[in-house]
């Protein structure tokens, strides 16, 4: 007779904490849950609990997210009889439930096996539970002490049998009669006994033995008791952040397990306090304890549901000894041809050779925050070549390293782990706060690269994706001349109108080329409004209601600019005009203070000079009269080999069209 022994007293053994058993249990329950929180309307579970029996007692049970397909597809089933390869046990208040990691499935349905009763919080069979009636739907036979065995028979022609070894004289077993049928022989499970580090006289009030480690893959919400041993891969800074409930501080780190599995580690107020100088780049720490919340994904990019939120109970242990099985990074390189057709913020790897790198500038945010800025170029094999733009500290630490190098003819291989796409001018990639920059790193695509510039790519022709500068660009990128601007009554949409226009400054007002600012910061941003100097010589701002003794400044340019076409004025604000003077609004005030010759020979040195304006074109109010302003975005010197690349392409086109 072929069949399927229950291990007995597996149920008792896997709640008192062994995980080595690997006993085999039958589904006596089934049903799905949503953790989402979905409405009812939702059909799709995302995870699936269930009762599971050893013919003598069951348990509570959950199956681990990458189960839930069986469950679903009908492959794990009501009276499905399984062996339980990988679980661990969790605690939830005063009941311990088997959360189910991975399993073998052995008979897919037959009826419940003897009369089990449901073991009670402490571990053990609970005297007044409801035994099997309230699963099978009628009264079974109980175990018959001797040779008899407790057997149920269901007709059936086409299914499996799975035999396992008797052990004693009496057992539970489920059988099917077939005459030409496969037979599987499951290892045998031997009889629960306790670990003998965790034997107790009494009845197991708490489960104290170490957590165990488990892949970051395995991790789910209703794990109590947990471990992950991972490399730090990436570390955020601290940001601050004001809301209702006051000020705050967070960081985030990425870790990556020896199977590949990915997960964000979040850290606020005093757990920053704790872990923040705790964790370095590319050590291997034991994390344990901590709360599972759905992943941010706008700014969360890790291929995880989940991230975890560290608690006052939570540990961060180094791991002394190196553990090599566990990857130092992991690269998902995309060729630049295919970030044309990656959808914007779309986070991905890029590696390229840097064939150039821009001086760094300062500019001013939309939160009002002055900060950083470089650009570089780089090209890859496949013919095409990206800006890439790096923000903030980036741009001193890795940028500086990277212009040196770049004008001592030296062009490194750049790896970029984490860049955000942008499409606010073609296509370009980004730094975020978890990006991370390797130059010349060591492995084998950088040396593909290094020998492919070094053979001869170096003087292959490239396409940029970054700057569409031809007519069949988007409104955003289509160059227009000044005159175009009011012929075809640009700005006067809902929306402003971008352009660039090739244009020489020939005037500026010097007597109001910048207003004092308040220095105050509101939150993690500067105030800048204007400030004016009350009786007692401080500055006084309206808007926060403070007095400072010191100011801040900042340009407010009124300049006429001028093409073929005509002439305009238009304005530039802080970033605009230090790209166009080259020092600070502070600084150039101060020459003027002192009558110093300097201030004079710096507002002439621009005057004159070809450049590329992006123009912001926008009818606005003032009092009873609509006017358009334009303000001018970026500033850039007119690059003559670029300039005649396009001339060259806009001559081709239009030869084309005749």
């Amino acid at each position: 007779m072929a069949a399927a022994r229950l291990t007995p007293n597996g149920v008792a053994a896997a709640l008192a904490g062994d995980t080595n058993l690997k006993p085999v249990v039958q589904i006596v329950e089934l049903r799905g849950v949503n953790v989402n929180g979905a409405g009812a309307g939702v059909a799709r579970s995302d995870r699936f609990r269930a009762v599971v029996s050893d013919g003598a007692s069951t348990s509570s049970a959950l199956f681990a997210a990458q189960l839930s397909d069986l469950a679903r597809s009908g492959v794990l089933r009501r009276g499905g009889i399984v062996q339980l390869v990988e679980y661990v046990i969790n605690d939830v208040g005063p009941r311990r439930i088997i959360v189910i990691l991975n399993l073998e499935v052995l008979v897919s349905e037959c009826e419940i096996i003897g009369n089990p009763t449901m073991l009670s919080e402490t571990g053990f069979p609970n005297p007044n539970s409801t035994r099997v009636e309230q699963f099978n739907g009628a009264p079974q036979h109980g175990l018959i002490a001797g040779n008899t065995s407790d057997t149920t028979t269901r007709p059936s022609d086409n299914v499996s049998v799975f035999h396992r070894s008797m052990a004693g004289n009496s057992s539970n077993i489920a059988t099917r009669p077939s005459d030409k049928v496969p037979v599987f022989q499951p290892t045998v499970q031997p009889s629960y006994r306790p670990a003998p580090n965790y034997k107790n006289h009494g009845a197991i009030m708490k489960n104290e033995a170490p957590a165990r480690i488990i892949p970051i893959s395995a991790l789910n919400p209703y794990q109590g008791r947990w471990a992950i041993k991972a490399r730090v891969t990436a570390k955020g800074d601290i940001r601050r952040y004001h809301n209702a409930k006051g000020d705050g501080k967070v960081f985030s780190f990425d870790l990556l397990d020896s199977d590949g599995g990915e997960i964000r580690v979040t850290c606020f107020n005093a757990l920053l306090d704790r872990f923040y100088e705790v964790v370095e780049v590319g050590k291997v720490y034991v994390v344990s304890r901590g709360n599972l919340r759905p992943a941010q994904k706008n700014y969360n990019h890790l291929n995880n549901e989940w991230e975890i939120l560290l608690e006052s109970g939570s540990t961060v242990d180094l791991c002394p000894d190196e553990d090599s099985s566990i990857p130092s990074q992991r690269f998902d390189f995309r060729p630049i041809n295919e970030i044309e057709d990656a959808q914007n913020n779309a986070i991905l790897d890029i590696i390229g050779v840097v064939t150039s790198v821009n001086p760094c500038t300062t500019i001013q945010r939309k939160n009002g925050m002055e900060t950083q800025k470089r650009t570089m170029n780089l090209k890859d094999m496949s013919g095409r070549s990206v800006e890439v733009t790096m923000w903030g500290d980036f741009c001193n630490r890795e940028g500086s390293q990277l212009q040196e190098m770049v004008e001592c003819g030296v062009f490194p291989v750049l790896a970029v782990k984490a860049g955000k796409v942008n499409e606010f001018s073609g296509k370009s990639v980004g730094t975020i706060s978890s990006t991370q920059l390797f130059i010349n790193p060591d492995f084998a695509e950088a040396h593909s690269l290094r020998q492919w510039f070094d053979a001869g790519g170096r003087d292959a022709s490239t396409q940029s994706i970054s700057r569409d500068i031809t007519p069949a660009a988007s409104r955003n990128e289509i160059r227009k001349t000044v005159a175009q601007i009011k012929d075809e009554r640009l700005g006067m949409g809902d929306k402003p109108d971008w352009v660039t226009v090739k244009a020489t400054v020939i005037f500026f007002k010097s007597d109001s080329f910048c207003y004092t600012a308040c220095p105050n910061m509101i939150g993690d941003r500067q105030c800048n409004k204007k400030v004016t100097k009350g009786t007692t010589g401080n500055w006084c701002c309206d808007r926060c209601d403070k007095e400072f003794e010191d100011c801040d400044y900042r340009y407010l340019l009124q300049l006429q600019i001028q093409d073929h076409s005509g002439t305009t004025w238009v304005t530039a604000f802080q970033e605009a005009g230090q790209e166009l003077l080259g020092c600070s609004a502070r600084e150039l005030y101060t020459l003027m203070e002192r009558e110093d010759p300097r201030f004079k020979d710096t507002m002439l040195d621009c005057l004159f000079q070809d450049y590329l304006l992006r123009l912001k074109v926008k009818e606005e109010t003032y009092g009873d009269e609509r006017r358009v302003k334009i303000t001018v975005a970026k500033v850039e010197r007119v690059d003559p080999s670029a300039e005649s690349k396009y001339l060259l392409d806009l001559i081709s086109r239009s030869s084309a069209l005749y």
